[in-house]
């Protein structure tokens, strides 16, 4: 039975992840692949990585994410706003350290909804003046 150190929630858009830290050494998991399989970029996998090199954590924990909603770079972010509050919980002087970098942080940005009598969220049918 392999035990959870910290539990963490990130978010961003609509993705949402649940991070679970335990002891190991360095392997990301997300949603049953690895990282750089489940990620198409190098970039989104530097993303999820990033709270563990700031805490030079990076090879003391195997982490395990189940990330479902939104695009792959909201679920890249999600992951990593729910690394970073994972590993807050397991030691909170490295709170300094993420809320510097904004990894604390969640991204409020959304997309607006739509309104009734429009195209879009802001778009207006076209005007006839005639």
């Amino acid at each position: 039975m392999v035990r959870n150190i910290a539990i963490g929630t990130g978010r961003r858009k609509t993705a949402v992840a649940r991070v679970f830290v335990r002891e190991g050494s360095g392997k990301i998991v997300v949603n049953g692949k690895d990282v750089k399989e489940y990620f198409d970029s190098e970039d989104q996998v530097r993303v999820v990585r990033q709270p563990l090199l700031v805490t030079s954590n990076d090879n003391k924990f195997d982490i395990v994410v189940t990330v479902c909603g939104g695009g792959l770079n909201g679920q890249a972010a999600a992951c990593l706003h729910g690394i970073s509050r994972a590993l807050l919980q397991i030691d909170p002087d490295t709170r300094t350290s993420l809320k510097a970098n904004g990894y604390l942080t969640r991204d409020s940005r959304m997309v607006e909804r739509k309104k009734y009598g429009q195209r879009g969220a802001r778009r207006r049918f076209q005007f006839s003046k005639r």
